[in-house]
Parts: C-alpha cells; structure tokens; sequence
C-alpha cells in the first residue's frame, strides 16, 4: 500500500493496481483487481484503518476482468454503490460475454473471469460527477466505455485506468494496446486528457506520477501523428 497523496493510496494487486481514496463520506475504490482478491483488498484497508464497510463507491474504469474481479463481492458485502460507464455496462452485468483480444489474454480469461454485478448508476455524460470531488472523463479506445477520473484534491489527481501507464523510468506509456478496442482511439483519449489539469496520475499498470503528470501527457500527445 502507497500513499500518493492525503488520503489516496495504491494497492498493488499482481500486475494491476487498485486505488482507494478516503473521503468525508467514506472510502472510494476505483476498479477491484484481478478475481478473488477481495482478502487483499480487506487487508489494505485495515492499514488505512478501514474495513469492508467503509467503502462506500466503487467507480469502475472499465470491463476488463483483472479491473472488476472483486465488484460483486465487494458490493454484496460493503453495500457500496457501483459506476460504471453504459457502453461497457453489459459485460460487467453478465448481459453479454467479453471480447477478448490475444492469445494470453484469452488464455487466462478462461481461468480468471469476474463475478457478474449489478451497476447501481450508468455514466453517460461526459465529464459528469458520479459522487462529489470526481469527474468522470470518457475515454475510449481501450474498451468502449472506458472512464478515467478526475479528483479534486492536492492540485488534481488522475485516475486514468488502462488509458495509459506509467513507465519505470517516469515516462508515460501507452496503456496495453494488445487488449484494446481501438488503439488510436485510446491515443485520443490521452490527447484529451492532456487537455485538463492534474499534478498527478495514477495507473491500472505502472507507476504513480507526481509534479506535473499532466506534462508528460501532453509530451506524449505531442508526438502523436496528426490526423
């Protein structure tokens, strides 16, 4: 467990991350990790002093199963609230099956596949606010429905999911196109990103960047082909 900043903390979860933030109204988990990980997650909150209870919100960026392993368990024992993005509402529901892309990814998806869950509130504007303090960002190209989220708190804190990632040497990535629905879509996605404002960013994969991650998202829009 890391904390970013006041009251955000990373959780790594294998190879994919899991934030919770704490708020006046309780925790907020943004995505669940890869399946039946659940005890993980209850022990990181027990650092931070918290248990299953607490959370409150969980804010989905995305259908992927190493990102909604843990939602219906959560929810059925926290009780907290699921967002989720419409366009990618039916896979988290078990309405329709996932499209996976890529040998590996189809490899483990057939021993690692995420507990259907009922979504309490379906994002459908762009740059809502599902709860106070986040904006909801669409952000397609990794799935249909991706969402990153904005945190007004310590300058603006970014939650961009598998949008993009962070490199080991403090670049910014690409998320992981190999499993993408559309990878030039998932670059304009970061191009708009670049738009807003955020000290720092937070990833499904790869490392927390702080002091000016908006910077190196618009470093990386910079050198993308122009249409």
């Amino acid at each position: 467990m890391r904390e970013i900043v006041d009251g955000v903390f990373e959780l790594g979860l294998g190879f994919v991350n899991v934030h919770l933030v704490v708020t006046d109204d309780g925790v907020v988990l943004i995505d669940t990790g890869l399946p039946r990980r659940s005890k993980q997650i209850e022990r990181g909150l027990r650092e931070i002093r918290k248990q299953i209870g607490d959370v409150r919100t969980v804010l989905l960026t995305h259908n992927h199963f190493d990102h909604i392993g843990n939602v219906a368990d959560l929810r059925q024992r926290s009780g907290a609230r699921v967002f989720a993005h419409a366009a990618d509402a039916p896979v988290i529901t078990g309405a329709i099956r996932p499209e996976v892309k890529g040998l590996l990814p189809r490899l483990i998806g057939k021993v690692m596949t995420a507990e259907p869950t009922k979504i309490d509130q379906l994002i459908t504007a762009d740059e809502s606010e599902p709860i106070p303090g986040f904006t909801a960002v669409h952000t397609p190209g990794h799935t249909r429905g991706h969402v990153s989220y904005l945190l007004d708190r310590a300058g603006g804190v970014l939650f961009a999911g598998d949008t993009a990632g962070g490199g080991k040497d403090g670049t910014l990535v690409s998320g992981p196109k190999q499993v993408s629905a559309d990878p030039a879509e998932q670059d304009r996605s970061v191009a708009k990103l670049a738009t807003h404002n955020f000290e720092h960013a937070v990833f499904g994969h790869g490392r927390a960047m702080s002091g000016r991650a908006v910077e190196r998202f618009r470093e990386y829009a910079s050198a993308l082909p122009k249409d």
